[in-house]
């Protein structure tokens, strides 16, 4: 109490100032005045500039729920696309389904052979010979081995090694990874990663006669065992002619943007396993 009033004594006429300044400050505001109007005007130009940089605060630490949000969103867009492309044609068939009262009309029974899972990159690398990317999903949120990954714009590469809560993946940059592609013509190749620049990717086994355009879109095509098929790979930015084999090298833009990966989808082809047990079964009868 004592301190206290050793402050008052010592800082009264600097108190006493500003006192009288609130005062007149309140009183000046409370009439119409031009020097109230002012002061209106200044006080809420100071308290949305205080609002706003408040705002920017709260909206840029709920980035990433927003993120995770959207990416549930795009995962729940992309499987009904999924489940609309896909169609049961078994005509032999019977299927039960309620329908309205002079509904006359054949149904065709939909599946989706693809299933999307979200997850986030928390690892990766873009400069060794086979480079890993590591996710923060794992069996138990149903990822397993060879699984597609893709980004919003294209492949990402395949699941190799999972555990409980994670999942490391072997990217489309490393030279043992393989991607069965198709030009929008309709030329097929292999795109592999030659080890470059982690923006360029390299469509070999294409015939010298197909013609190759700067710009052409080049997809994964319908053979490969992992990857959906019509997902962007990237787009042609020149080609080479071969002349031992006949054939021509096409260099693309990698539709990923493999530095700043944030987030990824993993695709399940729920009917791989059954392919490639009949294709093995058939290997080994030849």
């Amino acid at each position: 109490m004592r301190n206290f009033i050793f402050f008052i004594r010592r800082f009264f006429n600097l108190l006493l100032f500003l006192a009288l300044e609130v005062v007149c400050i309140v009183m000046i505001q409370r009439t119409e005045t031009m020097q109230g109007n002012d002061i209106v005007s200044s006080a809420n130009a100071v308290s949305g500039l205080v609002y706003k940089k408040q705002n920017d605060v709260v909206y840029y630490f709920g980035l990433r729920k927003m993120n995770d949000s959207l990416q549930n969103e795009n995962a729940r867009l992309r499987q009904l696309v999924e489940q609309y492309k896909s169609l049961d044609t078994l005509s032999d068939s019977m299927v039960f389904s309620k329908t309205q009262i002079g509904d006359t009309a054949k149904h065709i029974v939909r599946f989706s052979e693809y299933v999307y899972r979200n997850a986030r990159v928390i690892n990766n690398s873009t400069n060794a010979t086979d480079n890993y990317i590591t996710i923060n999903r794992g069996t138990a949120h149903g990822i397993y081995k060879n699984m597609a990954v893709l980004s919003g714009t294209g492949v990402v590469g395949r699941v190799e090694h999972v555990s409980r809560n994670f999942a490391s993946i072997l990217s489309v940059l490393s030279a043992k990874q393989r991607v069965s592609a198709r030009l929008k013509n309709g030329a097929y190749g292999l795109v592999i990663w030659e080890g470059n620049s982690h923006k360029v990717l390299t469509m070999i086994d294409v015939p010298q006669q197909v013609n190759v355009k700067k710009g052409d879109s080049v997809f994964t095509s319908n053979y490969s065992l992992y990857f959906p098929p019509d997902v962007l790979i990237g787009t042609v930015i020149k080609t080479e002619q071969v002349k031992k084999n006949a054939m021509q090298h096409i260099y693309i833009r990698s539709s990923t943007d493999f530095y700043n990966l944030q987030y990824v989808y993993v695709v399940e082809n729920k009917m791989s396993e059954e392919k490639k047990q009949l294709e093995d079964s058939s290997a080994k009868k030849q």
